[in-house]
């Protein structure tokens, strides 16, 4: 966890303090400060480089078996772990010879040659580094491997001494010696070449100085983190080009390259990060970068906390500390039992968690802590250990795991509560049903009709089989609930207009890729559902549907469209859905006429009656019911009640989706 106070982390993380906002705005001032104190009494993963041996591998996975030795990195994936899941492209072979230790500092080396192979240099340059931490001391020697003189400034005069013992040539301790003049003096008067920066420090000097340092149209590269508030004459009259170095190097944050493990083709993006990867530990296995020098003896894991407090230490100390894992025969445990902390009630419905998700987190587990008489949360299913020990922990599960399995094949859990990406909710739901278990998966049920197909054969073999409930929790909602109200024993059909501002989400995000099947499948469902709980027991007779095509524009079909479902009872919904709008706008405003009588419902904070003698309805935040859907969930499994959403409108939703989305052919 950082060292630095909450405000300060919040100042360097505004996009964070922005969401927060937001949050509080849409759901709640007490809601999301629970929200955010239980983020972060959960703590989070620490480590992000690592070596070891592939205990197994995945199905598509090529390149790997079971018993190779391979460095791995990712923050969130390479932690400090006995057991990690890392993605393919995140994962490279250690060479013959190079040991467990040295092979670890795998991302570490990343980091450094893209900083290398941002700043361009030839073989004869003069180039400058500023900050010889361990980033610093990789970085100077990927230099002098490239042929390159290399000028070392740091304020530790023995980080100096350890860089000019692996090949440095000049080192300048700044708060003795300038450093500009010196690197001037050693250039002839004319500047270096270039200038990579990897030092840490708010100071806007240092992208000063290194801009002064350099001839007329070198190059700056940053690496380290530091301030920013550019002068424009410190490079303007020189040219100079400043350059930004992305951590490991091409493929750092996409999705699809990371997460997916699709390659960039070699002859078209030669460096990629795994490339990266993998050319540093040729560069370590040679011996043409060392760092033996600057590490001590590796610390058994149990001894973490000695190995933290040697970094710490005045005088000498080492720039990098290994933790080492004790070796294990046979070691394929996922399950990790948690320290009990409070007994479940007597009765309470016991809950599997697949997913622990940032919804999941933020909704479902604080509202089953306020249900805690109805749920107990039995076990906690991540991808990721640290992830799964983090929420077990925060919310008092009796284990974690990373396979899931471990859930279906515990007696002990009742229900498991799918909460994963969407393209894993059809599979992950059909093999818990098949396993016995109650299941509640978020939206969407399915993203292909086989799936959805798949689910609904099971019914028909299995009749009185486990409850399903897919999340449509808007049915559930107080306002929606006011609205039905309203609608009792309507004598006409329902027009309703229903219009969602959804905002703008990138193209590359994940939700608009195969993992979350875009905005209709993922989000539009839920008022699919809406319109069925409304209309009652009268089946969909006709789908209609109209997108705006993007034409250059950065949206797909299913960002912006027009829904049109018309009912056997002969009324008609309409859902006009659209990521054009402007966030600060309201997002979701119904109206409904039937029976001479007009309601309106505005983001499920008012809703509001025109004609007869009924009353609105108000809240002074937005109350979209995921709390009221498990209180109606604990009432079907605890008391015998009816589904709380009956298996044919579930499937009706699905399919009505699915048809929406071949209509707008995207």
């Amino acid at each position: 966890m950082s060292g630095l106070p909450l405000y300060q982390r919040a100042l360097k993380q505004p996009e964070n303090v922005k969401r927060v906002l937001d949050m509080m705005r849409d759901q709640g001032i007490k809601r999301t400060l629970d929200r955010v104190q239980g983020k972060l009494a959960a703590g989070s993963a620490t480590g992000y480089s690592a070596a070891g041996i592939v205990i197994e591998v995945g199905e598509e996975v090529e390149g790997f078996s079971v018993g190779d030795r391979v460095a791995c990195a990712g923050a969130g994936v390479a932690n400090h772990a006995e057991i990690i899941d890392v993605p393919v492209n995140l994962a490279v072979p250690c060479p013959e010879g190079l040991g467990n230790g040295m092979a670890s500092t795998v991302t570490l080396g990343a980091i450094a040659m893209q900083g290398v192979r941002r700043a361009n240099p030839t073989l004869g340059e003069t180039f400058v580094v500023v900050g010889l931490g361990i980033l610093g001391q990789i970085t100077a020697q990927l230099l002098t491997a490239n042929g390159c003189r290399v000028i070392g400034v740091d304020l530790d005069p023995q980080r100096v001494d350890l860089a000019l013992g692996t090949g440095m040539a000049i080192g300048i301790n700044p708060a003795t010696d300038p450093y500009v003049e010196r690197v001037l003096k050693h250039t002839q008067g004319l500047g270096a070449d270039g200038v990579i920066v990897t030092a840490a420090t708010p100071s806007n000097e240092v992208i000063s100085e290194a801009m002064q340092a350099c001839r007329k149209k070198g190059r700056v590269v940053l690496v380290g983190d530091v301030g920013l508030d550019l002068n424009r004459a410190d490079f303007y009259k020189k040219e100079l080009d400043f350059l930004i170095s992305s951590s490991y190097g091409p493929g750092r944050y996409d999705p699809v390259y990371e997460e997916g493990g699709q390659d960039y083709p070699l002859p078209y993006v030669r460096w990629t990060e795994n490339r990266n990867m993998q050319a540093y530990l040729d560069l370590l296995q040679s011996g043409r970068v060392r760092l033996d020098h600057l590490c001590a003896e590796p610390f058994d894991i149990d001894r973490a906390g000695e190995a933290y407090d040697a970094l710490k230490v005045e005088g000498r100390k080492p720039l990098l500390v290994l933790l080492a894992y004790p070796e294990r025969e046979g070691q394929r445990g996922t399950r990790v039992a948690l320290p009990p902390r409070s007994r479940p009630s007597s009765g309470a419905i016991r809950v599997g968690l697949a997913g622990a998700s940032s919804f999941a987190q933020g909704m479902h587990l604080p509202n089953m802590v306020k249900l805690r008489d109805r749920f107990s949360l039995r076990a906690v299913m991540s991808r990721t250990g640290a992830n799964a020990k983090a929420v077990g922990t925060q919310y008092e599960a009796g284990y974690c795991t990373t396979r899931f399995e471990d859930l279906l094949e515990d007696a002990d859990v009742d229900l498991v509560m799918v909460t994963t990406r969407h393209d894993l909710h059809a599979p992950m739901t059909l093999q818990a049903l098949r396993a016995g278990k109650h299941v509640f998966v978020e939206k969407p049920l399915a993203l292909r009709e086989d799936e959805l197909d798949a689910i609904e054969r099971f019914y028909a073999e299995r009749p009185d089989g486990p409850l399903l409930m897919v999340g449509y929790n808007r049915r559930f909602s107080p306002a929606t609930q006011a609205v039905v109200r309203v609608l009792a024993g309507r004598t006409t059909p329902l027009l309703v207009n229903y219009r969602m501002n959804a905002g703008f989400i990138p193209p590359d995000h994940w939700v608009q890729g195969p993992e979350g099947g875009g905005r209709n499948l993922g989000e539009a469902c839920h008022i699919y559902d809406l319109f069925s709980a409304l209309v009652g027991e009268h089946a969909v007779v006709d789908v209609q549907a109209s997108a705006v095509h993007p034409r250059g524009e950065p949206w797909r079909r299913n960002d912006n469209f027009v829904a049109t479902l018309r009912y056997a009872d002969g009324s008609v919904c309409t859902l006009t859905y659209t990521s054009m709008g402007e966030k600060s706008h309201p997002k979701e405003r119904m109206e409904v006429f039937a029976d001479g009588r007009v309601v309106t419902m505005d983001d499920y904070k008012s809703v509001a009656i025109h004609g007869g003698r009924h009353t609105g309805w108000s809240a002074p935040s937005a109350q979209k019911g995921q709390y009221e859907e498990l209180v109606a969930l604990a009432r079907s499994l605890r008391e015998g009640a009816p589904w709380p959403i009956s298996l044919a409108d579930q499937l009706q939703t699905s399919r009505v989706a699915l048809r929406i989305e071949q209509l707008l052919g995207a």
